[in-house]
């Protein structure tokens, strides 16, 4: 699939939450979307990326966002690493990496010189109209909220 980019339609996708509930993009038609795709639950960086977002998310809820998580990992995984960090959020399960493909999150990558196929750390803020309104690419873990703050008008 061709990259995605602002003003594109979000894919719509389904898949099972934290707690094995089926739920999809379409449940969020107009509502806006911050759906953000990190490549393993309980690693540092997507545990301060997920508390970053968690530790906002009653000021996410008042902008009229929701948060939507989406790994690799299994439900039982994201079921274990949202109760540890009592994560307010869904974390959906692809396991079978077809979310992160139709997003563009699963591509080639590169450490200590070995080229693998992983996760691309992404996040898409999508707006009401189920729109991408704005892709980061080169996420800040820590500070994501702000992040995504800094870019909204």
């Amino acid at each position: 699939m061709s990259k995605l980019e602002i003003g594109d339609v979000a894919p719509d996708f389904k898949g099972l939450n934290q707690n094995g509930e089926q739920i999809s993009l379409s449940d969020y038609n107009g509502k806006k979307v911050i759906l953000y795709f990190y490549p393993k639950d309980n690693t540092p960086g997507c545990t301060s990326e997920a508390c970053d977002l968690n530790d906002n998310y009653n000021m996410w809820l008042s902008k009229g966002f929701e948060v939507i998580g989406v790994s690799p990992d299994s439900v039982a995984s994201h079921k274990k690493f949202a109760e540890k960090y009592q994560l307010n959020f869904n974390l959906v399960a692809d396991t079978e990496k077809e979310i992160l493909q139709q997003y563009g999150a699963w591509g080639e990558k590169k450490m200590y010189g070995k080229t693998y196929m992983g996760v691309l750390r992404t996040t898409f803020v999508i707006n009401e109209d189920g729109r991408i309104a704005q892709v980061f690419e080169k996420v800040k873990t820590k500070e994501h909220t702000n992040q995504i703050l800094s870019t909204l008008k």
